[in-house]
């Protein structure tokens, strides 16, 4: 096991004047799972392939460990990577395919053996060793992959997307069954995604990326109580924050008939740029509904509602407000509410945000003010 260490590491594709990674540090404790995430074509996916020699660094380094990796072939880099598509030779079988990277590597066949049914044992395929690839379920296929990077027992896990093929509830089920894996490993894990929820639920650690930049490193409650910028605010969350820029007067952001105060400390950091506006985030459970006239209240037209069992948010349209109010890529206000009072398609309902849960970003730099 080692640590993983990004210093200014950079990958510009030829052709573009953009890097696709652009100046990325990082560092990754002994042991840790850290997920990268972001929408495609962040840099996520071409990070993890710097790390696995995949991809050259046009700039800066990279460590495993206290070595330097950066221009070390693949297969000396001591990691073991777990692709999105499954990658198994279909002519062999589950032990064979478990076992192969041994094999090549001209490890005793008792070696491989005794390997190989300690992997299946922990993953609970020791019933299909037997068995083809094409005799699998996609589930299964998964843990045989899985299966194929634990027996060699690397310094760091790579993965990449490896739910992605998986069916909505076998997601859930792997998700958690490769959390639990990785902890009673404590092997380095570094685990590539675009499902904010998967990295929520899985990582000690996330780090959000966007346009080749790294935008926050921190735990999942970290980034979810206090995103240091607007476009993590908007993409960490399900759902989305609602977000808006709007005017300040008399010392308070004006939404519509209701209005937020707003702290001096707050306003007195603004810049001319600002242009004397401020970007308000909110999130669905951030929320009360009360009654019409209620102190800091707006009303919210209903548009849909979603109905989840134990939750139901409400989608609408801010009343009285010209603001630009989203949530995600939604022009829409999304409040969360009692399942068991939900309103009507077309019914206005009278929201306020709770005491000390607005978010405040720059107008100008998105940048988080509070």
């Amino acid at each position: 096991m080692a640590t993983v260490t990004f210093d200014h590491a950079t990958r510009i594709y030829p052709g573009t004047e953009r890097p696709a990674v652009d100046q990325l540090n990082l560092h990754i404790e002994d042991g840790e799972f850290l997920v990268l995430v972001g929408p495609s074509g962040c840099g996520k996916s071409t990070s993890l392939r710097m790390l696995a020699g995949l991809e050259d660094v046009n700039g800066g380094s990279i460590f495993i460990g206290d070595r330097d990796v950066t221009d070390v072939q693949p297969k000396d880099r001591d990691i073991a990577m777990v692709f999105q598509n499954y990658a198994l030779y279909p002519h062999m079988s589950v032990a064979d395919n478990m076992g192969f990277a041994l094999k090549i590597a001209g490890k005793p066949k008792a070696e491989i053996r005794e390997r190989v049914e300690e992997a299946a044992k922990i993953l609970d395929l020791t019933e299909y060793l037997d068995r083809k690839p094409k005799a699998l379920s996609g589930g299964q296929r998964q843990r045989v992959a899985m299966g194929r990077a634990i027996v060699r027992q690397p310094q760091v896990f790579l993965m990449d997307e490896p739910l992605s093929n998986l069916d909505a509830k076998l997601r859930v089920q792997t998700r958690t069954q490769i959390a639990s894996l990785q902890r009673r490993l404590g092997v380095t894990t570094v685990y590539v995604t675009h499902d904010q929820t998967e990295a929520l639920t899985m990582g000690d650690r996330i780090a959000v990326l966007e346009g080749g930049l790294l935008q926050q490193v921190g735990t999942p409650r970290e980034m979810y109580d206090t995103p240091q910028n607007v476009f993590v605010a908007g993409f960490i969350g399900s759902p989305a924050m609602n977000l808006g820029t709007f005017e300040i007067k008399d010392g308070a952001a004006q939404l519509g008939a209701a209005s937020v105060p707003i702290e001096r400390s707050v306003i007195d950091g603004l810049t001319e740029a600002d242009n004397n506006r401020i970007t308000v985030g909110f999130r669905p459970e951030a929320l009360d509904v009360v009654g019409a006239g209620s102190q800091g209240a707006f009303d919210v037209k209903v548009n849909l509602v979603e109905e989840l069992g134990s939750d139901a948010f409400v989608y609408g349209d801010l009343q009285s407000s010209t603001a630009d109010l989203h949530s995600g890529s939604s022009d829409q206000v999304i409040v969360r509410i009692d399942p068991r009072e939900v309103p009507m398609k077309g019914d206005t309902i009278h929201v306020a945000i709770k005491p000390g849960k607005a978010h405040l970003f720059s107008a100008a730099t998105g940048n988080r003010l509070s």
